[in-house]
């Protein structure tokens, strides 16, 4: 199973990104599972300066805006 983070703070792009991983690992039939990460703390730790971010499996995939339906399929 497959960890996606959604970093951010829970603004609509966030919600939306969440949303689009869901909706492409389901299409897919791919078990994932999605956390939403709103600490400050825990965003830089990743050392993520704009949101929303996305990490797979512990590695940042994307910042700094809403991936493509595309990208997003690409890393589930």
């Amino acid at each position: 199973m497959k960890i996606i983070k959604v970093l951010g703070s829970g603004c609509k792009k966030c919600l939306e990104t969440a949303e689009l991983a869901q909706a492409i690992a389901d299409e897919k039939g791919v078990a994932i599972k999605i956390e939403k990460v709103t600490d400050m703390a825990q965003i830089m730790a990743y050392d993520v300066m704009s949101t929303p971010a996305v990490v797979v499996d512990e590695k940042v995939v994307h910042k700094g805006s809403k991936p493509t339906k595309d990208q997003m399929a690409m890393w589930i």
